[in-house]
């Protein structure tokens, strides 16, 4: 008989990390307690998210990255078919929440005349990529990762037009971790049988980790960008708190409030 689409081990991806090795109720234990690597995003988020042009945007991203935080966790804690596919699905729902207020109008296709149009084209795009996720859930992985290049592309267009060497700088630990985290993902995907032998099947835990890392520098450039576009008069700074010189920052974005005219 098929097996519960809830029960554990249904899902059509097992990570090189042994399951029940270090808990009876947990497959994969450090997968799992890394899947937390979002939570410690969202504690660091909201300073970023005051200077959006609308809190209850923010407030929608926000609640996305817990989701998918939490979804992460029940997927490597079960290692069920829906675990798999909530995880995979609220990545592609986090991305959109992205795409559709964030991307920027100068890209937009020449069909579309207005952020309300692209609202709901990516809206439908979305809905149709969830529905088609349900085919071969083990393929979804690989496309949201491909997504990835696409948003590098878009950055890259962006740091042609600034010459600002903090937003570079930003933008090149971005890739730093982004390049770590994928290296980490794929490893444990395709060379398992390497880690194992050496007793170290844990690089996916690791890429929780390096991808929360990159989203932490991703998330004030994208603001960042986004400010310049929609608020130019407020001349958006990158900063690190709490000082530029310590080992172990957060990147923020700090406004600078428009004079009045007389």
């Amino acid at each position: 008989t098929m097996p519960s689409i809830f029960s554990y081990q249904s899902a059509e991806v097992d990570w090189c990390e042994g399951n029940f090795e270090r808990s009876t109720v947990i497959a994969e234990y450090y997968n799992t307690v890394n899947g937390t690597a979002l939570f410690s995003l969202l504690l660091l988020t909201p300073l970023n998210f005051l200077v959006l042009e609308g809190v209850c945007v923010g407030n929608v991203f926000w609640l996305s990255l817990f989701l998918a935080g939490i979804f992460s966790m029940y997927f490597h804690m079960t290692l069920s078919y829906v675990g798999q596919l909530l995880d995979e699905l609220s990545i592609l729902w986090t991305l959109a929440v992205a795409y559709s207020f964030w991307y920027p109008k100068v890209y937009f296709p020449r069909c579309i005349k207005s952020r309300k149009h692209f609202f709901w084209l990516s809206g439908v795009t979305t809905v149709i990529s969830t529905l088609m996720s349900f085919i071969k859930p083990a393929f979804n992985a690989y496309v949201l990762n491909c997504i990835a290049f696409h948003l590098l592309y878009l950055m890259w267009c962006e740091l042609k037009k600034c010459n600002d060497k903090r937003v570079h700088r930003m933008a090149a630990a971005m890739v730093v971790w982004w390049a770590l985290a994928i290296t980490s993902w794929l490893s444990d995907r395709w060379l398992c049988w390497l880690w194992q032998a050496i007793s170290f099947p844990y690089l996916h835990s690791f890429w929780h980790v390096l991808i929360a890392m990159s989203l932490l520098y991703c998330l004030p450039l994208v603001i960042y960008f986004d400010v310049n576009y929609e608020m130019p008069s407020f001349k958006p700074k990158l900063g690190y708190w709490p000082s530029d010189s310590w080992p172990v920052v957060v990147p923020y974005v700090a406004l600078e409030e428009p004079h009045k005219q007389c």
